[in-house]
């Protein structure tokens, strides 16, 4: 499974589209999961970037999370608003990996803090999710074409031109 840190390194055009689109919506994006009885879940959610790795973390006890606990797979979706797509659209997918570090998450805590005021310095997370990724995709549309650069583990991103 692949980093974040890795996947920049692999699929940077996708990356930089999945970042642009992150910070620019106050890094809100719709996390899908699958529900006990099969179906897809979709949920509001604001992973963050951090020690090279992307997060998946919130509220215990939720939905979403549970859904993660009984399956690790995920997609992750940047927020769109804007049917045209004129500043671009990304996704990713994988599995998550619960990880009990509480240094780390003290390290995250602090990052955190610092960068949002949220204080969760000295709290014990239940769940706190690494994203391993296995695909992504990203679309960005200008001047009468449509480019959909797609990535898949242990190969190179490539772009699909469509007029």
């Amino acid at each position: 499974m692949t980093t974040w840190q890795e996947f920049t390194a692999v699929a940077p055009r996708i990356a930089e589209i999945f970042e642009r689109r992150h910070t620019a919506t106050g890094n809100l994006c719709m996390l899908g999961t699958l529900r006990p009885d099969g179906f897809p879940r979709i949920s509001p959610m604001e992973p963050r970037f951090f020690e090279g790795q992307l997060w998946i973390g919130g509220m215990p006890d939720t939905a979403k999370f549970n859904d993660l606990v009984a399956d690790p797979r995920f997609t992750l979706h940047t927020a769109t608003v804007d049917t045209q797509v004129s500043e671009g659209d990304a996704k990713v997918w994988g599995t998550v990996q619960d990880v009990h570090d509480p240094a780390l998450h003290q390290r995250y805590a602090e990052d955190l803090y610092a960068q949002t005021g949220f204080d969760l310095r000295g709290a014990t997370f239940d769940h706190f999710y690494a994203a391993h990724l296995v695909g992504a995709a990203a679309v960005e549309v200008g001047d009468g074409h449509m480019d959909v650069t797609v990535w898949k583990e242990g190969a190179a991103e490539r772009v699909i031109r469509k007029h």
